[in-house]
């Protein structure tokens, strides 16, 4: 891809919650130039002048190089895009910034299907900014760790595996190491993926099911990863690696993970309303979407659909406990 000197370092985080905010100082440490674009011009106005994203990373410095901006044309003075909106919203985002985009690297960071058309990420940018290279950022990473520069490793994929490499290089830095691969399908599904199914893990402790329980629920939620990206052209060796098995481990192990946290909730009790608490939960939006397109291929997926069932309402978590219990013996490997 062909991107004019000027604009060949300069990159543009789109979004400003914990996960922009943390990538923009990841990119800057990596010394490029970067813009982090928000919608909100009183808060782009607010974190300009304190250096300090006190909504969603309160207390951590934005980098000197970063500067923050509502000005949608900003954002056209870079050559690479990182995309940070929550899933559901990234077709409204990138119809509204495309007039300003043109021979750019957009790289989605938002972790889910599309509800309504089960559409994966990299397919709705594709269809909304056609003239754009589209890669997938995803991998094991708090917004926290990543901002206060403590040691992280997570995967960039991008059909064309030269430009894949290219941009790994370009957000790389110190303590934000990313390693590269062509296999776009198989990231996006392990990031995607893996937020329904760390709700399950949340629902286990939360009901105090016990260690060992949850220990057996993310083998067997890994194996459901599995089998859904083999029918969808994803590979063994992508979800074995950082952005499969790597952010399951993470995201299904800690209250940090909103998703995990959202399960916990749900276990202890809370309704699917009361358990969301105003936060963002990827995965309770991806489910009924995930359990669509797994049906569609025949894989079976108990665990993502008692997930589904326990977020539309449709059963409690006692009623898919006992469901999932109660499944027939089986060999290991299926």
């Amino acid at each position: 891809m062909s991107v004019e000197s000027g604009r060949a370092n300069r990159i543009a985080v789109v979004g400003g919650g914990s996960w922009g905010t943390a990538l923009a100082n990841a990119a800057a440490c990596a010394g490029r130039e970067v813009t982090l674009w928000l919608r909100d011009p009183v808060g782009a106005i607010h974190i300009q002048k304190t250096r300090d994203n006190t909504r969603y990373l309160p207390g951590i410095p934005l980098h000197d190089q970063v500067q923050v901006t509502s000005d949608e044309g900003r954002v056209s003075e870079a050559g690479t895009i990182l995309l940070v909106t929550p899933a559901q919203t990234v077709r409204e985002v990138l119809g509204q910034l495309s007039p300003h985009l043109r021979d750019t690297a957009l790289v989605l960071c938002a972790k889910g299907i599309e509800r309504g058309t089960d559409s994966f990420m990299s397919d709705v940018a594709a269809e909304a900014m056609p003239s754009s290279t589209v890669a997938v950022l995803s991998g094991p990473s708090f917004a926290t760790d990543v901002a206060r520069g403590l040691p992280t490793a997570v995967t960039l994929a991008c059909a064309n595996g030269a430009e894949a490499a290219r941009l790994a290089g370009l957000i790389s830095g110190p303590a934000f190491r990313l390693y590269h691969t062509d296999d776009v399908r198989g990231v996006e599904i392990g990031g995607a993926g893996k937020n329904v199914l760390a709700i399950a893990s949340g629902i286990v402790a939360g009901r105090g099911l016990g260690e060992s329980a949850r220990a057996a629920l993310i083998a067997r939620a890994f194996a459901e990863l599995m089998r859904f990206s083999k029918a969808y052209g994803g590979r063994a060796e992508t979800l074995m690696g950082l952005s499969g098995l790597g952010d399951l481990v993470l995201t299904a192990s800690s209250t940090q993970s909103r998703n995990f946290a959202f399960g916990d909730r749900l276990g202890r009790g809370a309704t699917p309303e009361k358990a969301a608490g105003g936060k963002l939960a990827e995965g309770a939006f991806t489910a009924a979407a995930l359990i669509d397109l797994a049906r569609a291929r025949d894989v079976e997926m108990p665990i993502a659909e008692a997930v589904a069932d326990v977020v539309s309402g449709v059963s409690d978590v006692d009623g898919v406990v006992a469901r999932l219990l109660a499944r027939p013996l089986k060999a290991e490997r299926d």
